[in-house]
């Protein structure tokens, strides 16, 4: 078995809202190994988008233990833990969050301008992994003259142009027709299946969460259950 990229200790996050404070995540443990492919289901508020961000290192939580590849990323300060994502966090996001005014290459490029690559080094990066999301054809296109499974392509493309050690995904298939949507979901079990990518996704489709090896619930921030798909 895989060793865990991700260990979770009695972890819980909460809120202010107003004069109140809402709890959003109680005493969550759980492990994710290494090249798996997680889905985390739940319904609306149910702490699933919170657990994503807080594994990606986007929020912090209250209190708990949350290792990512052995790093203890809840006592990072706030320089180490931007440069702990850029070098290990990719992100797919529902509403593909792309540079309108770009094409699809240089939004793909986006992330290695943060590296030491060369302008040559970038650019074979960039179109190989157009090419990997069967794009290379498109690459001159900005997200205007796609259709919205090829922008979400061009977001995993963005997602994993760095090779990054964990993929997240939240609910990103969520505005996608169903043939779209399955196409997004073939490429992300080639990148875990082939490439040995871990993913954790967000979602509420229990369709797409069957393409999923392993399927977690969340209920009103707490952990229901976890079991293989």
């Amino acid at each position: 078995m895989s060793a865990p990229l991700v260990q979770i200790e009695h972890l819980a996050k909460s809120y202010r809202r107003g004069g109140q404070v809402v709890e959003v995540l109680r005493d969550i443990s759980l492990t994710i190994a290494s090249g798996d492919f997680t889905a985390l289901m739940g319904p609306s508020g149910s702490g699933k988008s919170t657990l994503l961000n807080l594994i990606a290192g986007i929020d912090k939580p209250d209190h708990g233990v949350l290792r990512v590849a052995g790093v203890d990323i809840a006592h990072l300060n706030e320089t180490a833990l931007a440069h702990w994502r850029a070098a290990n966090i990719g992100f797919i996001f529902q509403f593909y969050n792309l540079m309108p005014v770009l094409s699809a290459f240089e939004n793909v490029e986006l992330p290695l301008l943060l590296t030491s690559l060369s302008r040559r080094q970038r650019r074979e990066r960039v179109e190989l992994t157009l090419a990997m999301v069967n794009l290379a054809d498109r690459m001159d296109h900005t997200p205007s003259e796609l259709s919205g499974g090829q922008q979400q392509r061009v977001a995993i493309a963005r997602a994993i142009v760095t090779d990054p050690t964990l993929i997240v995904a939240d609910e990103p298939t969520g505005d996608l027709d169903r043939v779209s949507a399955g196409e997004v979901l073939g490429l992300l079990q080639q990148l875990n299946q082939q490439l040995g990518k871990t993913i954790i996704m967000v979602t509420h489709d229990a369709l797409a969460a069957a393409q999923a090896r392993t399927i977690i619930h969340l209920e009103k921030g707490e952990l229901i259950a976890g079991q293989a798909a």
